[in-house]
């Protein structure tokens, strides 16, 4: 455990990448279903999954975790660590990720390309501008807000009520001074004045339905149902309604195809699509990893945050709508994250502390009952710091063990796929059991405010959802309006299984408030609003874009 690591970015710098070319030939992807974009990272055709239609499925094992914490606990970096262990073991293996966001790159949370030694390359490329999904996203989400206000001002033939459009605009960065502006201020010729704001791009309902489009005629006909707002007599207004479905989906055309990099030990990786978890399903695209299973004997995929969201919308929403069967789950925690759940101040965790972690583990005990009621089998990846004792590893080796879960060390972060060796194997033990059929949590022919109590209750642990009177109002107009069947995304801070940031561990005796309820019937869901949720993060007082810099020979540095 002892020597030291370089800085991410240093050690993507210094990777040994292959031609992207040599990587996709590996998979049997054809010369003429590869769009490069330079050497290193390439779109590939949606025509592939024409040809690999009848293929056989490899099996999909989601990556997920006990609730975040500032410890840390790896997701993302434990999902690239085992597909390359996968790889090291003799099998076809690839992972399927989410693309980073620009605006928490040059905030506070930094990349989502892995670290260490696990890590999908090109870093720097991957982390920024990659291949211009986002920038796409962002365009065809402006353009509908463009001509949705262009039409209020040249007449408003649909007779829209300014007072009543839901409909935002986006960029992709944190930027707090755009959460609430005025619109069409300085006299008549430049439009309504109206009140509005700014959603980070990855907020988008657009980036929803880029990663659950199943193609790109499902991705125009999602784009055409986005309601932007009502009538006057309270009709939704949709995209259709204005005709910019077709122009949006020119826009996003080429967004839709998944992007092909490799990890560092040269495995292939789909880096496609990817909301945030804490407000939508937060997972990546159902193309990029239906498109995996067809290439791949095993695909490591992962979902946002904590398994009570990401896990949770993954298999509600993801799966319903891709008609995918996961086949085994992957639970990442820390000593450290376990430690702060049981009552540790930040300061204290690198000390021995066994009755915290005890107490801690009751979180990681919630999750994994949780991934049981879907009929899943689990294993504990236990990503290891060099502070954690042996008495600490031990001890939650025992607990485990108690809960009839397998565990294994992962060290990854620091050996690559060779620090997952041990976790590899567990969960190809776990894959080869004979397990229960997978099944959704909630039938979708049931009413909308049964739907959220029963992942309040299943998945969070709660007593009881009180609603305010506006969500209530909000839940009978959808479903008076027809959008009764759709499924739940719960919006919900991380940091807890409660709407209180502040209940770490496994809370009991709470309730869920659920202060409003917003309808995206693009993406095909109903998103309850619970506690103090924001779609546009701020930048904190020392921003990482700080001590991001570029010096004379191009070189990209505190890229993390």
């Amino acid at each position: 455990m002892g020597r030291p690591i370089p800085s991410d970015i240093e050690i993507a710098v210094k990777a040994k990448k292959k031609p992207i070319m040599e990587i996709a030939e590996r998979l049997g992807i054809n010369g003429d279903e590869v769009e490069l974009f330079g050497k290193y990272k390439a779109k590939i055709s949606l025509d592939l999954m024409k040809r690999l239609e009848k293929a056989p499925d490899g099996k999909l094992i989601l990556v997920t975790a006990v609730t975040p914490t500032p410890a840390g606990e790896g997701k993302t970096t434990n999902s690239i660590g085992l597909a390359d262990a996968l790889s090291r073991l003799g099998k076809k293996a690839m992972v399927a990720l989410r693309e980073p966001s620009l605006g928490p790159n040059f905030g506070i949370k930094g990349g989502a390309a892995g670290g260490g030694y696990s890590q999908v390359v090109p870093m720097e490329d991957i982390n920024l501008h990659f291949t211009g999904d986002i920038h796409a996203v962002t365009y065809a989400h402006n353009l509908l807000a463009a001509m949705l206000d262009n039409h209020i001002h040249q007449g408003n033939e649909l007779n829209i009520d300014p007072r009543k459009i839901m409909f935002r605009r986006v960029i992709d960065l944190n930027d707090r001074a755009l959460r609430f502006v005025v619109c069409g201020l300085g006299g008549p010729k430049n439009g309504v004045p109206r009140e509005t704001g700014f959603d980070i791009s990855v907020a988008s309902e657009i980036m929803a339905i880029l990663c659950l489009a199943l193609d790109l005629m499902d991705l125009k006909e999602r784009l055409g149902r986005i309601v932007v707002g009502y009538t006057y007599d309270d009709r939704p207004v949709t995209a259709a309604d204005l005709e910019a479905q077709g122009a949006m989906a020119v826009l996003m055309k080429d967004a839709l195809k998944p992007n092909l990099v490799q990890t560092l030990e040269n495995n292939p990786a789909f880096i496609h699509g990817g909301p945030f978890a804490n407000i939508a399903h937060g997972c990546n695209s159902i193309v990029a990893t239906k498109m995996a299973l067809k290439l791949a004997d095993y695909v490591v995929t992962e979902a946002g945050f904590g398994a009570d969201l990401g896990a949770e919308k993954f298999f509600n929403l993801k799966c319903r709508y891709g008609g995918l069967k996961p086949d085994g789950v992957v639970i990442v925690a820390s000593i450290r994250a376990l430690k702060f759940h049981g009552g540790v101040s930040r300061e204290n965790l690198t000390q021995e502390n066994l009755s915290a972690l005890k107490k801690g583990f009751e979180n990681l005990q919630k999750h994994l009952e949780n991934i049981q009621k879907f009929g899943l089998p689990a294993v504990v990846a236990i990503n290891r710091f060099p502070e954690d004792t042996k008495k600490e590893m031990d001890c939650l080796y025992e607990l485990c063990s108690q809960a009839e879960v397998p565990a294994a060390v992962s060290e990854v972060w620091e050996k690559g796929g060779e620090g997952g060796l041990e976790l590899a194997e567990k969960l190809l033990g776990i894959l080869d059991k004979e397990k229960e059929d997978f099944k959704p949590l909630y039938p979708l022919e049931l009413p909308i405010k049964e739907k959220i109590e029963i992942i309040a209750r299943e998945i969070y642990g709660a007593d009881e959802v009180e609603y305010s009177p506006g969500a209530l109002n909000q839940i009978e107009k959808f479903e008076k309006l027809g959008y009764g069947n759709l499924p739940v995304c719960m919006a919900k801070t991380q940091y807890s299984l409660s709407d209180d940031p502040g209940k770490i561990g496994r809370p009991r005796g709470f309730s869920i408030n659920v202060r409003e309820v917003r309808l995206s019937a693009g993406a095909g869901f109903i998103v309850p609003v619970t506690g103090d949720i924001m779609t546009m993060p701020g930048l904190p007082k020392k921003p990482a874009a700080c001590r991001i810099d570029i010096d004379e020979n191009g070189i990209i540095k505190g890229l993390f």
